[in-house]
């Protein structure tokens, strides 16, 4: 788990101020394509709001025409063209919809893809800093909020104002008086939408944020649901998740409180306006300046334009509820820090595994400055075909150490060559089909048994299959209800440990690896299947170049030779046995399993010679 002190800060205050507006515009890449789309869209909402606006101008004729003349049969054509305009309306806002609900998806797509992508070239530093549960929320809810903005936000903020713009046109040449007091509601619209915007940008964004932290949270506890039931600490767990999503509703309901002030401005603003107009009206038609017909339709006309004018409330709240989405969505996408790729890669044409650590230092990348380096000058030489037992106290850097190999991170200092070439002069590709790893911590994934074994190795046939679960003693496959179909449930926790870590083993080995790197491999094993997973690990570790991290003497028995890494450093290299002899340190590293190594490997006295054949 990521370490929360490293993670990405929920404190907006900390980041960068960027509009809105300039964050929204990055999103026009993954939008070009839909474009087109998107503006038919855009100008069947602006014919569907203008055929709504020719309404209440036919209701003007209507009423100054055949009703003030009570004609009733030239009522008919006016109707038939009430009825046209009014299908058309209808038939733009269905060409619009339509427009979009094809588009949309693929930007979606397009842009959680790319994410993906990107999320997977990202070296491991990068996700030791981010929990999945806020990536989880960019790559879900961030992305729903952005689609639901292109879709239907973005027009209509486009339109509405476009609507409001045009009926004002319309309302000042039916009557300039009226139309001068009703559309005069758009300047304190304007300057309270500028005022809410900066308000509500940093509550929506801290709401976001929150969310991200819920689902960090949710998801934590359904992985890790069996250690918290064995250490009965889902009550407590209850508390913590209830204080964040406790936390999370006081910010939604700060937003709920900016909107709904918003909202009723927008409401009252026009109200009012609509009022004074109405008594200024009702006296101009009593004066004589102006027909019952050009006042019916002039409010009319106001009507249409109430959605317009409160809508734009909901509207900014909306686009700014996006905005924050696109800035965390680019927030993963600008983490730079992949590693990088020679410009003028090696392409080494026989492979034989010599593996060397030349004065290798590294520190993990969030180390304190003032820390010193995890590896501190590490020196050692790895011949073609050798197995090497890396072996030391807990948090010396055995692990770091194999994960310099495949370069899931880089050295910070020196450099580590595979025949000669340093490894930052192969394509990563390239590099990680040369070197194989299996993790202390065996993850599978939710695919079939034979995916998961072919994971780094797709062309591999089923013989290479059944070979690799011989070496990992892993034949208990083929009692499951599918053999190597049946799907690993999540993580393989429908697996033991022990089964989960040689399946993990074999998909290390299946690719027979010109070198091969074990980060403790056996850990989960019972003796007896250890015993017997060793043994057919040897004909693996005869023909390819091996660094194995190793705890106990059973697993340093697989090693022609052993490295003893303390304080960041190689202080001695030799075989076990040379190792107990001179080496105080190695011995006290082995001293409680080696009695139990040795017990093991002597024949009691008191065994039947039929226990011994067995």
């Amino acid at each position: 788990m990521a370490d929360p002190a490293s993670m990405p800060s929920t404190d907006t205050s900390t980041r960068p101020k960027t509009s809105t507006v300039a964050t929204l515009l990055r999103l026009r890449p993954y939008i070009r394509p839909a474009r087109n789309r998107l503006l038919a869209s855009g100008l069947m909402a602006l014919l569907a709001t203008t055929s709504g606006l020719v309404l209440p101008l036919l209701i003007v004729k209507i009423i100054d025409g055949p009703v003030a003349d009570g004609d009733t049969s030239a009522l008919w054509p006016w109707a038939l063209l009430l009825l046209v305009f009014g299908a058309l309306e209808a038939a733009f806002f269905w060409a619009r919809r339509m427009l979009t609900a094809r588009a949309l998806p693929r930007v979606e797509e397009a842009m959680r893809n790319a994410l993906y992508e990107h999320l997977q070239t990202r070296p491991v530093a990068f996700h030791d800093k981010w929990s999945s549960g806020q990536l989880l929320s960019r790559a879900s809810r961030d992305l729903g909020q952005i689609r639901m903005f292109l879709s239907f936000v973005l027009i209509f903020l486009i339109v509405n104002t476009a609507t409001f713009v045009l009926g004002s046109v319309i309302l000042i040449v039916l009557n300039p008086l009226l139309g001068a007091v009703v559309t005069a509601v758009a300047i304190p619209v304007i300057v309270l939408s500028i005022v809410f915007e900066k308000r509500y940008r940093v509550v929506t964004r801290r709401a976001q944020d929150q969310a991200g932290d819920v689902a960090t949270l949710m998801e934590e506890s359904v992985l890790g649901i069996r250690i918290l039931k064995a250490f009965g600490r889902h009550r407590a767990m209850d508390r913590r998740f209830a204080a964040q999503t406790r936390e999370l509703r006081g910010t939604e309901v700060r937003k709920a409180r900016l909107v709904g002030v918003i909202w009723a401005v927008l409401i009252a603003l026009p109200e009012a306006m609509i009022a004074v107009a109405l008594l200024l009206g009702v006296r101009q038609v009593a004066d004589g300046t102006t027909t019952s017909g050009e006042l019916v339709g002039f409010f009319a006309v106001v009507m249409y334009l109430r959605w317009p004018t409160t809508s734009f409330g909901w509207l900014v709240a909306a686009t700014t509820d996006t905005g924050a989405a696109a800035a965390r969505y680019f927030e993963v996408m600008d983490a730079d820090g992949a590693l990088p790729e020679p410009e003028h890669p090696a392409e080494p044409a026989k492979v034989t595994g010599a593996l060397a650590f030349e004065n290798v230092h590294f520190r993990f990348p969030d180390t304190p400055p003032d820390a010193p380096d995890l590896l501190r000058g590490l020196d050692l030489a790895v011949r073609p075909g050798e197995t090497i037992a890396l072996v030391g106290p807990t948090g010396c850097g055995k692990t770091a150490v194999t994960a310099l190999v495949p370069r899931l991170y880089d050295v910070t200092g020196g450099r580590i060559t595979l025949d000669g070439t340093d490894l930052r002069d192969l394509r990563l590709e390239r590099l990680r089909r040369i070197v194989a790893m299996a993790f202390e911590e065996s993850v599978l994934f939710s695919m079939s048994v034979r995916e998961n074994i072919l994971l780094g190795f797709p062309e591999g046939t089923d013989a290479d299959v059944e070979r690799a679960l011989a070496v990992a003693q892993a034949g208990f496959v083929h009692d499951l209800p599918w053999g190597l179909d049946t799907r690993v449930g999540e993580e393989g926790l429908d697996l033991s440990g022990g089964q989960r870590q040689r399946l993990a083993l074999a998909r290390a080995v299946v690719s027979r690896p010109a070198v091969l790197v074990l980060d403790d491999p056996l850990s989960a094993l019972d003796v007896h299947t250890e015993a017997q997973v060793e043994r057919a690990l040897r004909s693996v570790l005869s023909t390819t170049t091996a660094l194995v991290v190793a705890h106990r003497p059973s697993t340093v028995q697989l090693a022609d030779r052993v490295a003893l890494l303390d304080h960041g450093r190689i202080t001695d290299v030799g075989t076990h046995d040379e190792l107990l002899r001179r080496s105080s340190a190695y011995r006290h590293l082995m001293a409680a399993d080696t009695s139990r190594f040795r017990d093991l490997a002597a024949p009691r006295l008191d065994r039947e010679p039929a226990e011994e054949a067995v």
